[in-house]
């Protein structure tokens, strides 16, 4: 079974005042939903199961769905009582999926021209998570050794670096003294359900990368380079007008 999960719980504060009456999720780009962009692409990928999370003007979502048919078990995992971020989302939406299959994850809120086809071949049956970067230049970069291990973050502003492993932040470096690859972290990834055991002793609340970086010594966390990755944000006002046209070349 392929199955994935869409992020569509946020609040869309970047796209206020749209946001005010409707969720991030039912904002239009071409005259359509940024959720039907996304589920439309899954279909077409043969994604049979969705999980969409829901906080913000949720009702909205769900009549949405329950109203338009895209040919897959689409289910939701209610977060009205409590945003829970991304590694508490994931966390709690576990009993929706099945156990099986690796889980693609992707925003809502993320327009790109990755083939959903391709990136789930990616996941090999050892690893646990496959990343989706890229060497788009940012502030803060995922690191990653040269059989693209996680490793670690950086942030090139302010210097901090998150890793389990102490040399990596004493140096920044691996453990060979060799500097670390940087990506720029695209939001996409696929989980493996074997992970979810490894979420018991986190809170309700955390973010995913946290959750990633605690737990790369030991566990196979992989970076994918897709080095013609064009990806677009649709998270503000002034990109509403561009995403049109964004996905028109693609």
């Amino acid at each position: 079974m392929k199955q994935a999960m869409v992020f569509a719980a946020g609040l869309g504060t970047r796209l206020k005042p749209l946001t005010d009456t409707m969720p991030k999720a039912m904002v239009r780009v071409g005259e359509k939903p940024l959720l039907w962009h996304i589920l439309t692409k899954l279909t077409a990928a043969g994604y049979e199961r969705v999980v969409v999370n829901v906080h913000h003007f949720a009702e909205q979502i769900v009549d949405y769905l329950q109203t338009n048919d895209f040919g897959m078990d689409i289910r939701i995992s209610d977060e009205s009582a409590q945003l829970l971020e991304t590694g508490g989302g994931i966390k709690k939406a576990h009993d929706l999926f099945d156990d099986e299959a690796p889980i693609l994850i992707h925003n809502v809120d993320i327009l790109s021209n990755v083939d959903f086809e391709w990136f789930a071949r990616q996941h090999e049956a050892d690893e646990e998570a496959v990343l989706l970067v890229s060497r788009r230049k940012t502030k803060r970069y995922l690191l990653f050794d040269n059989a693209m291990r996680l490793m670690g973050w950086i942030n090139k502003e302010t210097g901090e670096i998150k890793s389990p492993y102490e040399f990596v932040r004493r140096t920044g470096l691996s453990q060979y003294g060799e500097p670390l690859n940087e990506f720029a972290f695209s939001g996409i990834h696929s989980f493996s359900p074997r992970l979810f055991t490894l979420m018991d002793r986190f809170p309700d609340r955390f973010p995913i990368i946290d959750f990633y970086l605690s737990i790369c010594h030991r566990s196979k966390i992989v970076g994918v380079v897709k080095d013609d990755l064009h990806l677009m944000d649709v998270g503000k006002l002034d990109t509403l007008d561009e995403a049109e046209s964004f996905l028109n070349s693609l």
